[in-house]
Formats: structure tokens, C-alpha cells, sequence
């Protein structure tokens, strides 16, 4: 479906690499920060953390607060092949640093995130790739673009407007 030219393209992005880590509470808990997301600059393993339900404004007495822990891409490259109970207990630690007060949590996930952010787009495709014309085929994305919420729109308005030109 695709030449080999597109080929090259598509598989010369790249993403860097990272762990979520999420901390589920009971419905009682209280997180007593006065943050509802911080951006950690000092540390070699967590790059933010946010107290979910704060950040998005909600009050439930039925549900629980959670926690969310994103590492340093440079954490996500080193363990990417590591155990992940291992680096689950890894950022664990450095989260008990960070913040201490933190209860114990319900239950925990961690979440490896392979492809995380572009560092690579598609080189000279802004936005999108036709691949195939009959039928249409196209794709897009931040890897066309770049991994932030415009770099989103502008694939979406890119998209939206080969589509337009193939109607």
C-alpha cells in the first residue's frame, strides 16, 4: 500500500520513553497537598505529579482520589527493559521523597509508555501522509507534527483539509 519512500518516513520518527505511575485511593482518603499538579525539575526519576481530582476539579464522596506520576524520559530510556514490579518500587521511592505525606494507596499501576513524545516527526509532512489515494487512505498525528495539544490540532486541520481535496 505504501512505497518505500514513505517507508523510510514513517519509520524515521522517533518518541522518547517513559512510565506513568498511578496510585488509586479509597473514597475517604484525603491527599493533603497544596498542589494539584507539579512539574519536578530536581529529580532523576519523576518529571510530574498530579493529584488527578484536584487537578480536574472533583469532589466525590463515592470515589476515590489518584494520583498520577509521569517519569524523566531519560528514567523511561534507562528501564524501558527493566522488570517492571522493580521500577513500579523505583519511582515509588523517589515519589515517598518528593512528597511523604502521601497515604498508602488502595492499589497501584505502572504503565510503560514506549512511545511517549515525538523527538522525531515525519520529516516534510506537515501534519499528514497521503498513503494511497483509491481508496483513501491517510494517516496523522503528533507524529507528523509534535507531542503537545497543538501539535494535535494542526495534524487534524492537515487531515481534515486532504480529505477536503479528495471529496
Amino acid at each position: 500500500v505504501i512505497n518505500e519512500s514513505q517507508k523510510q518516513q514513517l519509520e524515521s520518527v522517533s518518541y522518547s520513553s517513559r512510565y506513568a505511575l498511578g496510585l488509586f485511593y479509597e473514597a475517604s482518603t484525603r491527599i493533603d497537598v497544596p498542589w494539584a499538579a507539579q512539574y519536578i525539575t530536581n529529580n532523576p526519576c519523576i518529571r510530574f505529579i498530579s493529584i488527578d481530582n484536584k487537578k480536574r476539579n472533583i469532589e466525590s464522596s463515592e470515589i476515590g482520589p489518584s494520583v498520577v506520576v509521569h517519569t524523566t524520559v531519560t528514567f523511561g530510556s534507562e528501564h524501558l527493559d527493566s522488570d517492571p514490579a522493580e521500577v513500579q518500587q523505583l519511582i515509588l521511592s523517589h515519589l515517598e521523597r518528593i512528597v511523604p505525606s502521601l497515604p498508602k494507596p488502595a492499589s497501584v499501576k505502572c504503565q510503560k509508555w514506549r512511545y511517549s513524545q515525538v523527538t522525531k516527526a515525519v520529516p516534510n509532512c506537515p501534519g499528514q501522509m497521503i498513503l494511497h489515494t483509491q481508496p483513501l487512505l491517510i494517516c496523522g498525528g503528533d507524529g507528523f507534527t509534535h507531542s503537545k495539544f497543538d501539535g494535535c490540532i494542526d495534524s487534524a486541520m492537515s487531515l481534515a483539509e486532504a480529505v477536503k481535496s479528495h471529496l
